[in-house]
């Protein structure tokens, strides 16, 4: 996973992203690569630009109201100058499966280090260190983060490894394998957001699996280490806001803030989104 720039616009996200790419030298994990400038080239024509389609991404579970707003994007992108092309994503119906195997288990090593001794939160009423360990992360972490931690656990014992989290760190390589050969047939591959419209805080709580689901379109991107964005295309008949999803090769983010601009600006959002309480 990686951050993520909140904007109302994509030069907003544009001028953000300038700033905060490129080498850091207090940070490891940055990359030594040039930083175009966002901003202007965000101002590019698009005509002859290559946008691929998943159609067997478009299927099951997929809500008839994003359809036809994603659908008309496409046509949208088409009048604008860019060529659709239809490409293959054949694991990436393995992919909600395989994040969350890798994240829940990234998320048992990574918050071991949170036990009350070293930093962060510690339970206050705990009467020797075993019991500090157990209160502090039984009160600590909220229910998701626990559930994640249990998974993560299970996947990395012994006796599940290999049969959990080294396969599906070998299907992560075929989704980016998968992604590398469409990229070959087009600059950026366009899915939606997400398969329905946001649902109401706490309302699948009970159900995490349906709440998995809702990242269908989005896991994959975070597997294949490729940059995303996700830009409103239209509202629902209750006022909720449909978003088209982006994604494009290693470091093309110019490329899709490019994309997203000129759609936004061709294609404004004349009615804002309705808020619900």
């Amino acid at each position: 996973d990686q951050i993520g720039i909140f904007g109302q616009t994509s030069k907003d996200v544009a001028k953000v992203l300038k700033v905060i790419a490129g080498r850091d030298e207090n940070d490891s994990t940055s990359a030594n690569t040039p930083v175009p400038d966002y901003l202007a080239n965000s101002e590019n024509d698009i005509k002859g630009r290559k946008i691929g389609v998943p159609r067997a991404l478009f299927g099951d579970g997929l809500d008839s109201e994003v359809r036809e707003s994603v659908e008309a994007a496409i046509e949208n992108y088409r009048d604008l100058g860019a060529e659709i092309v239809d490409v293959d994503l054949p694991n990436s119906k393995y992919s909600i499966a395989v994040y969350y195997i890798i994240c829940t288990a990234e998320a048992s090593s990574n918050l071991a280090r949170f036990d009350g001794v070293r930093y962060g939160f510690r339970a206050e009423d705990a009467r020797e260190l075993r019991e500090m360990y157990m209160k502090t992360r039984e009160e600590g972490f909220g229910a998701e983060v626990k559930r994640r931690i249990m998974l993560g656990t299970y996947v990395l014992s012994s006796g599940y490894y290999d049969a959990y989290y080294a396969k599906a760190q070998k299907v992560r390589t075929l989704l980016k394998n998968d992604f590398l050969s469409a990229f070959e047939k087009c600059d950026a591959i366009l899915t939606p957001t997400s398969p329905t419209t946001a649902f109401r805080i706490g309302e699948k709580s009970d159900d995490p699996l349906a709440m998995y689901l809702s990242d269908i379109y989005t896991a994959s991107a975070n597997l294949a280490g490729i940059p995303g964005i996700s830009v409103p295309c239209g509202l629902s008949k209750s006022g909720l806001p449909i978003g088209l999803h982006l994604v494009g090769k290693y470091w093309s983010e110019d490329v899709l803030l490019n994309l997203t601009n000129v759609y936004e600006n061709a294609f404004p959002l004349e009615t804002k989104p309705s808020v619900f309480v």
